[in-house]
């Protein structure tokens, strides 16, 4: 009986450091964070979620500011809003996604179309009746925002099960790709008719289911260096595992990709999807740099990859009480060189113009020497600057 060729490895290290150079992580980061280098750090990332928790600044200004310490939140606002670099949709979330992955975006438009509305009348979400309305009034007096629509309809301040009925309308005409958002105003969306927004060369270009299936795996796993077929269909969350798995089979049958295994933290082996190039690759040594990380940082959307690579279990206790917290609810990992850490509770206090230190938990096995401590105040530095307060305060027994 023939025994079966070993499959090629990467050892826990290297793919640590082929991850971290894949998510813009590895080198140091510098460059201007705005214009053209701001559109280069979103292409390579793909999209940058959104997400509207201002704890120290809004996540996906951190996850920029990570790879450009002179990034600054109105450089994405023109980027979006005046220079139309990029669009929002959806990908696993709300996210700012580069322009020119537009064309791919039919795709979703098309199956949201199929499914939404039987889907969100099942759930009591009346807005159908309401669809004419809202066009007729974007076409009359231009953009618009759910406060700008659905007089006399009951308002509510609860999420999303509670929209009013234009707003739903709204927001499925967004998600079918008739309406896009043009920009937010205090993170509200506003909305205007899709032909207004996304620049003629990409509104009018198409492409194929087939097209855009390839492109969602083959752009994944560029993004990834390494993944399984599950986790390239969940990258962009635009096509469907099968369609993941089908491409993968036919791309392994091609040559395209190989099987491999990378080490965990924990020594296990997995087998994974990779280009036959990747192995020998040439990979940067994770810079030294220490530096706090959004909750929502692409490195970490995943948790179980994140703490199979890293060893880094991370949960956002949102909904956990007080008294059974390890950690507060909220709080930011920090990434130095390729280890998570720790991971620091901290906030914004712009009444009292400061950022205020909480609590700082090391991970195993990691001291907070004078070092380390001096790369932390640095980090906090930034923080401090990125949310537009002038110091660093730090709580009795902040260090745990």
């Amino acid at each position: 009986m023939t025994a079966t060729p070993a499959l090629p490895q990467l050892d826990n290290t290297r793919a640590r450091a082929l991850f971290l150079d894949r998510h813009g992580l590895a080198e140091p980061p510098s460059g201007p964070g705005k214009g053209a280098d701001l559109q280069n750090v979103i292409e390579a990332l793909g999209f940058v979620q959104l997400d509207s928790i201002n704890t120290v600044v809004r996540a996906h200004h951190m996850i920029l500011h990570a790879r450009r310490p002179a990034y600054r939140p109105r450089n994405l606002h023109l980027l979006h809003d005046r220079d139309r670099g990029v669009f929002e949709h959806w990908t696993h979330d709300a996210s700012m996604i580069a322009m020119d992955h537009f064309p791919h975006w039919r795709l979703r438009f098309r199956r949201n179309e199929a499914t939404l509305a039987d889907r969100w009348t099942k759930w009591g979400r009346d807005f159908a009746h309401k669809i004419d309305d809202v066009l007729r009034h974007i076409s009359a007096h231009g953009p618009c925002s759910s406060a700008d629509v659905g007089d006399g309809e009951a308002r509510s301040s609860g999420g999303w099960w509670d929209w009013h009925p234009s707003k739903a309308a709204l927001e499925y005409l967004w998600r079918t790709g008739q309406l896009s958002v043009t920009r937010r105003d205090a993170f509200r969306k506003v909305y205007d008719l899709t032909e207004n927004v996304i620049p003629p060369e990409y509104l009018n270009a198409h492409r194929t289911e087939a097209e855009t299936i390839h492109w969602a795996c083959s752009s994944a796993m560029e993004r990834l260096g390494f993944a399984t077929s599950g986790e390239l269909a969940a990258f962009w969350d635009l096509i469907t595992p099968l369609e993941a798995k089908t491409w993968a089979v036919e791309a392994l049958a091609s040559g395209d990709l190989i099987e491999a295994e990378i080490a965990h933290a924990d020594s296990k082996w997995r087998k994974v999807l990779m280009r036959p190039d990747t192995l020998d690759a040439p990979v940067p040594d994770a810079t030294g740099r220490l530096r706090i990380l959004s909750p929502f940082d692409p490195v970490l959307r995943d948790r179980t990859r994140a703490e199979r690579l890293f060893g880094f279990r991370y949960r956002i206790e949102i909904f956990v009480p007080e008294a059974k917290r390890k950690y507060g609810y909220y709080v930011f990992p920090i990434l130095e060189g390729d280890r998570l850490v720790g991971r620091i509770d901290m906030k914004a206090e712009r009444d009292r113009d400061r950022l205020n230190v909480k609590a700082l938990w090391p991970e195993a096995g990691v001291r907070f020497g004078q070092g380390r401590l001096n790369r932390l105040e640095i980090a906090l530095d930034r923080s401090a600057r990125l949310a537009d307060v002038s110091r660093v305060s730090f709580e009795d027994g902040w260090l745990r």
